[in-house]
């Protein structure tokens, strides 16, 4: 874990789950969240916050915050396809305002991966995705924003699909790699990354979904070129019904 800007090893240099999907072991995760502005444990934080509105395709929108210097990466790390910046401040008002747009309108301030990953199958166009930003931002300008946020004068909608390579017609996987044992090998060609997620073109398995927190605690190694496919797959089942998320406006 990281402690003043430096990686800490493990005190107990422990080992983890094949099927983890954190790069912390138990005892560390717990030490983490003592530290953590997500926890609410770092309120003394005195560096500026902004607040942003995330679209998640068919999953929803989320209100969420994230340190100014950090700028988009929170964004991108959460695979966000869209997003707007709605004000700055205080971290202390910056959880205000996240808490306001929350019991005002509704808006969640987390999105289930499973749900992240149903709606890329059907992400839709930046136009759709701008205009329902659009319409929940006019809804924020009849609250009362708490002290110590300002508003943006002009907040911009910014689109994140290309950056991913998400098409507009989506990514439906067919399989998704499981927990890695020692020595598999997981190749294939990019054609999308987003979040913690790769999808991989596979020879005779088609589009793979590799979730990269998969590879945690793992030493990972160039495979030889003739070196084939030989991690664990999961059948993906085909997504049929609409993505709706209702009573979002």
């Amino acid at each position: 874990m990281w402690r003043a800007g430096r990686r800490v090893a493990c005190p107990t240099a422990a080992a983890l789950d094949p099927g983890s999907r954190s790069s912390r072991c138990g005892q560390c995760a717990r030490l983490d969240r003592q530290f953590s502005v997500a926890a609410d444990t770092l309120l003394d934080d005195p560096r500026p916050y902004a607040v942003y509105l995330a679209h998640h395709g068919s999953a929803g929108i989320k209100v969420g915050i994230t340190a100014a210097e950090r700028g988009m990466a929170r964004l991108l790390e959460q695979g966000a396809l869209a997003s707007v910046f709605l004000s700055q401040g205080t971290l202390p008002s910056a959880r205000r305002v996240e808490h306001l747009l929350g019991v005002a309108l509704g808006l969640p301030d987390r999105v289930a991966t499973g749900r992240k990953r149903a709606a890329r199958t059907a992400p839709g166009t930046p136009a759709e995705r701008a205009a329902a930003l659009l319409a929940q931002l006019e809804l924020t300008r009849a609250l009362d924003w708490p002290e110590g946020q300002v508003r943006h004068a002009a907040p911009e909608v910014l689109d994140h699909c290309a950056r991913y390579g998400l098409p507009t017609t989506g990514l439906q996987p067919d399989a998704a790699v499981q927990p890695l044992r020692t020595a598999d090998v997981v190749r294939g060609r990019v054609v999308c990354r987003i979040a913690t997620d790769l999808y991989l073109a596979v020879p005779a398995a088609g589009l793979v979904l590799l979730d990269t927190r998969l590879l945690a605690g793992w030493s990972v190694t160039r495979a030889a070129p003739e070196a084939e496919f030989s991690a664990e797959l999961a059948a993906v089942p085909r997504v049929t019904e609409p993505q709706d998320q209702p009573g979002l406006f």
